[in-house]
Parts: structure tokens; sequence; C-alpha cells
């Protein structure tokens, strides 16, 4: 019985599918009670009694917040062989430069716990999503073609969110795998503006890149609804940052056995979140 935290979320709910397709028993752990999964797939309530029977845990810091040793703990002792922990790249990192924990984030404490298990484990330390330019540019692409936004020079090597997905499914069931913190990015360093280009190259649109002051990209986010603390570290990131090179590795295509997608092709597959409302 394979346990998923954070199931309904981006990641989790892809890793459920993929292991349910693939004939595992899976456990997803959601505190939607009208979460709807696959067939064949049982559906928790964050608890004990989720871990009942677990042979296998993926635990996202998002999903247990700062209660993932307590969690790993308790799928240990209800009898869990593996844990696989979603990180992040900048795990390592101050967290005044790491903007996710003002948005719940907990990558620290989740490979910790991982790692401290007992049992074999596994971390992946994934990269900014590509995912995030929805989240970050979405809004103003769907009224128009131009981005105001801060730090076009700083890059990013924007990881596929299906990328992550198959390495996690991978992870919980490969042993040879076990005892590694796997650094996931895609496979290009690309600046913002250049994210932008090629954006617009795939939705076949002239986008402009209006940058902005760091004091007026933190005020315009802060105005949109974002914590001013999460906005706070983002600028403070790129801050720090801007102007060098994303680190790039080839963990998911060795894990894969395949390149990792580009975000051009993730955009490709995406057009419907920046079309024009």
């Amino acid at each position: 019985m394979i346990v998923v935290t954070g199931a309904t979320g981006l990641i989790g709910r892809q890793v459920v599918e993929a292991l349910a397709a693939q004939g595992n028993p899976v456990r997803a752990v959601t505190r939607d009670r009208n979460a709807t999964m696959p067939p064949g797939v049982e559906v928790a309530a964050p608890g004990p009694a989720a871990y009942q029977g677990a042979t296998a845990l993926f635990v996202n810091g998002r999903a247990v917040r700062d209660a993932a040793a307590a969690e790993v703990a308790r799928a240990v002792e209800a009898g869990a062989r593996r844990i696989v922990a979603l990180s992040a790249i900048n795990v390592d990192d101050d967290p005044a430069y790491q903007p996710s924990r003002f948005q719940g984030d907990r990558n620290r404490e989740a490979e910790a716990a991982a790692v401290g298990s007992g049992v074999p484990w596994v971390s992946l330390r994934a990269c900014t999503f590509a995912d995030n330019t929805r989240l970050a540019w979405g809004p103003q692409l769907q009224v128009g073609d131009v981005v105001r936004y801060g730090y076009p020079t700083f890059q990013e090597a924007h990881l596929d969110d299906r990328d992550l997905a198959e390495v996690a499914v991978r992870a919980l069931v490969d042993p040879d795998l076990s005892h590694r913190r796997l650094v996931l990015t895609g496979p290009e360093s690309l600046s913002l503006k250049e994210t932008l280009d090629q954006l617009g190259e795939v939705l076949d649109r002239p986008l402009e890149y209006a940058a902005l002051s760091p004091e007026d990209a933190h005020a315009a986010m802060v105005a949109r609804g974002l914590p001013a603390e999460f906005v706070t570290a983002l600028m403070a990131r790129y801050a720090r940052y801007d102007h060098t090179p994303h680190p790039v590795t080839d963990d998911v295509a060795t894990v894969l056995g395949r390149p990792a997608r580009t975000f051009r092709q993730w955009a490709a597959d995406h057009t419907a979140l920046f079309a024009r409302r």
C-alpha cells in the first residue's frame, strides 16, 4: 500500500493516477471529502488511520506542514519501509530566500524526516515548476500581451510537473534510487524575459516584458493578493541570483531514461492557461 499525502495537489494527483495505472495499491490522503480518485484508489483523511498497512509513503511538505517528522514516524511504525519526500532545490538556503515557505511548504522538514526515518528514502529536490508561469503571468496574459514583472534577467530551469510526478513514482517503487537526493531541473536555464519570449512563440502572440523596479513589482504582486512575506522572499531570491545561470542537472533524464521536457514543450501543452478571456 503506497500512501500519498497532498493527493489532490498538482503533483500528488499525478502520482496517485500513475501509481494506480500501474496496478499499485494506493491510498490518497486528502482533506477534501469529495475528492474523486481513479477506481481502486482508497481515499483517507489525514491522521494515524491513513497509514495502516502502508509499505511506502510520499510526503508532501505543504500537506503535512510542521508535522512532517511525526507523520513519517507514524507511517514507519505502521509498516512503511520506503519514504519519498518532495523537497526543493533551494532547501539549504536561508528561509529568507525560500518564498514557498510563506505559502506553507516545509521542504526542509519533509526531507529531514525522510532522511531520519530509519528506512530507505529518496528526496526530490525540485526546482521551480513551469506551472508557476501560469500563476505569475496568466492573469495578465488573459487580458493582454504585456507582462509587467520584475527582474527580466533572472534565470530558472523550469521543471515540468509531469516529469517530477514520473520521477516520484519511480522513486516510490525502485529500490535502486534509495538514499539519494535527486536534484530535478528542466534541461535549460532561461531568463524570465527568454521564458516569456518562448511562451509568445508558442502562443503565436507578440508578448512584451515590461520590466518593473523591485519596489513596483513587489507592490503589484501584493495588490494582486499575494502575501507580503511571500513576495518579499521572492524578490530577495531574484535579487540574490539575478544574472546567474540556473544550475541544470541530468537527474530527470537519468531516472526516466529520456530527456526532461523543455519549457517550450510544457507551454505547448498548456496554451489554454494563457488564452485571452
